[in-house]
Parts: structure tokens; sequence; C-alpha cells
């Protein structure tokens, strides 16, 4: 039972004592009361070693301090209990009731969905558990009971976006499995709402998870072949976006530099002119001028290239200060570029920089970038 909260405390690197400081501190901001320091010493004790059941007063503490679903922090032995109802009477209020959903209800998801993205890469995914959970939920409700194609496909763009957005959180809170799981909903959604840009930004960042976990061809098989979905109904900056993924999981395998360089040249070609970052018809994604600086020199820095440093510092130089997770991953695009020049102190500088921003928004992903860089100083 206690497995998974173990399992969040210790992806996060947290002992403990860490954890109890981090309940206490959560419920003075939050004007919730809870057990002395010395009683939280045992129960997180008890939690971890199945002998007392985690309450959802502390659930509800725990998940957004970790990042988990009740389900991942307590280990799958225990299970939300929902009340089963029958008979066709309620099976019919249902579906009156997903009819009925307009326009203007699917227009509130897809703003949820805005609402939980801006916070996400402010403040990171982990304190936002809950809201998503609970935001796919009604989502995947309304679609269940959705009966005609004309109600189903804007429901299912909408939780199609949600979901993909919810995938990265997961990755990004390290959960890996729920992201995988995520990341499926939302292809199987984009394929219910016939939207191949949607399926193909899924598939898109659904490779970064097999490369993440060691399997970088297939990661470069798998956005390849996003490309290859429907690609006259892709839109320019989609193109660019699987473009420049395709050029940074490239990067990642050692014979493929001259692929990654041919994959940034295509970005460059297909990415709009202009400040704007994103397309009417692709929510999901956020690519300008600017940004795609910052990804080039991420690239030339995983090939070692000198030519990315002017690229990373320029990139900092524009950088949107309400991007802070990203503004991590570019101290260490810059602390890798550093290191391959032999500038350690400069390395340094960066890795500092970049653990701030990642404990900030809570982020496990580059918490072990950045611990995977400074073993190499």
């Amino acid at each position: 039972m206690g497995q998974g909260l173990r399992a969040a405390r210790t992806a996060r690197g947290w002992s403990q004592d860490r954890l109890i400081f981090e309940i206490e501190r959560y419920a003075q901001r939050h004007l919730t009361d809870i057990a002395s320091a010395a009683s939280l010493k045992t129960y997180v004790s008890e939690w971890e070693n199945g002998k007392r059941s985690i309450g959802e007063r502390y659930a509800a503490i725990l998940r957004p301090l970790l990042g988990v679903t009740d389900e991942e922090l307590r280990g799958g032995a225990e299970k939300v209990q929902t009340q089963q109802t029958d008979g066709y009477d309620d099976l019919l209020s249902r579906i009156d009731s997903a009819q009925s959903i307009s326009n203007s209800m699917v227009q509130t998801f897809l703003d949820q969905t805005e609402l939980l993205r801006t916070m996400d890469r402010q403040m990171g995914a982990a304190g936002l558990v809950d809201q998503m959970a609970g935001h796919l939920a009604s989502m995947e409700d309304a679609l269940t009971f959705a009966v005609l194609p004309s109600a189903r496909r804007p429901i299912a763009t909408a939780l199609a976006g949600a979901s993909t957005l919810a995938a990265w959180q997961a990755l990004d809170a390290g959960s890996v499995e729920r992201a995988w799981r995520r990341y499926e909903l939302a292809k199987r959604a984009a394929q219910e709402a016939d939207s191949p840009l949607y399926l193909a930004h899924a598939m898109g960042e659904q490779a970064y998870v097999l490369r993440d976990a060691g399997r970088p061809e297939m990661a470069v098989e798998l956005i390849r072949n996003a490309q290859r979905t429907q690609p006259e109904r892709h839109s320019p900056r989609l193109k660019a976006w699987l473009s420049a993924a395709e050029a940074e999981l490239c990067a990642a395998i050692p014979h493929m530099g001259d692929d990654a360089r041919r994959a940034l040249e295509r970005a460059a070609e297909s990415l709009p002119n202009g400040d704007e970052t994103r397309d009417a018809d692709m929510l999901s994604i956020f690519l300008n001028g600017g940004h795609l600086t910052r990804w080039r020199g991420n690239v030339l820095a995983m090939l070692g290239d000198g030519d990315a440093m002017d690229e990373l510092y320029a990139a900092l130089r524009a950088a949107d200060s309400s991007f802070v997770r990203a503004r991590s991953g570019l101290h260490s695009d810059l602390a890798e570029a550093h290191l391959a020049r032999g500038e350690l102190e400069d390395a340094r500088n960066h890795l500092q920089q970049a653990r701030l921003l990642a404990n900030r928004t809570g982020s496990v992903r580059y918490r072990r970038r950045v611990e995977l860089l400074t073993g190499r100083l």
C-alpha cells in the first residue's frame, strides 16, 4: 500500500523528514489542520510500510505535493469506490445530458484546458494533478454518453488536447506509465475526432517517453510515423514542430547527427513567419522563431556543435518569463554546451539556475537531467 508513496517521495529526492516539512508547509498555506510533526513522522513510516491507510485528508495534501494521482499514491492497493447505478432510466438521463452539451460547454472544456496549461508552465504540474484528473474525467464522461458523431467530435477534440497536456504533465512529474496511458487516450480521442493534427502531436510527444526510456531508435520511428499521418492536413506550425522534435530525437543517437540537422532545416522552412506562437486549429503547440532558436540550440548542444552557444544565449535573451519550466531546460542546455567546451564554472552557474527552476515547478524530469549533468562536472 505504501509503495506508491515511497516511490513518489524518492522520485523527488525527498527524505521522510523533508516530506513531513512539505506537508506542514502545505497545511499552513492552505489553513488545514494536521497532526503534530512527531505524529506525522509515525504516519509517514506506517503509510510507507503498509501499517496504516492514507486517509483522504492527507491524500488531498500528498497528491498535489508529489504530483501523483490517487491510485499512484496508494500503489494501486486502494481504489476510490464509485457508486454504480443500473437501469435504462439512468442511461437515458446520461445520454440526454450529453446530447445537450452545446458549443458553449465544449468551449468551457477548452478554456479549462487553457487555464491548466498556463498554470502548468508557470508553476509546474505537481499541484494540478487532481484538477487535471477531474477535468479529463468530465470530458470522458461526456464523450462516453454522446451518441451522434456531430456531438462526439467536438468533445473528442477537446479531450485530445487536454489528454496530451495531462500526459506531458505526468511525464514531467516522473509518472511514466500515467503519461503513456494519457497519450493513448489522446490518440484515441484524436481518431474519434478525425483530427490528424492532434493525433500526430500526441504521437510526437509520446516519442519522448520512448527516448527517455532508452529506446531512441523507436522514438525516431514513431515521430516519423507521426509526420506521415495525413500530412496534407497538417498545419505549417505542426509540421515545423514535428521536424524540430525529430531533430532532437535524432540528436540522441550518435550516428544520426546529419538527420538531426536536416530535420532542423525542414522545421525552419515550415515555420510561419511572425511572432505568433499558435494556430487556431492546433492550440496544443507553442512555436515561433524564438522557440525554434532555443530548440535548435538544444539540438546543436547535444551534437557538440560550436554554434549552439550563440543560439542558446539568443534564446535566453528572448525567453518568455512565463515559461518557467522551459527556462529550466534552456539553462540545462547552456550547461551542456559549456560542459562540451570545458567551461566548468559557467556550466555550474547554469545548472544552479536550472535546479532552482526545476524545484520551483516540481519537475522530476528536469531535476533528473540536472543531476545527470552535475555528475559530468
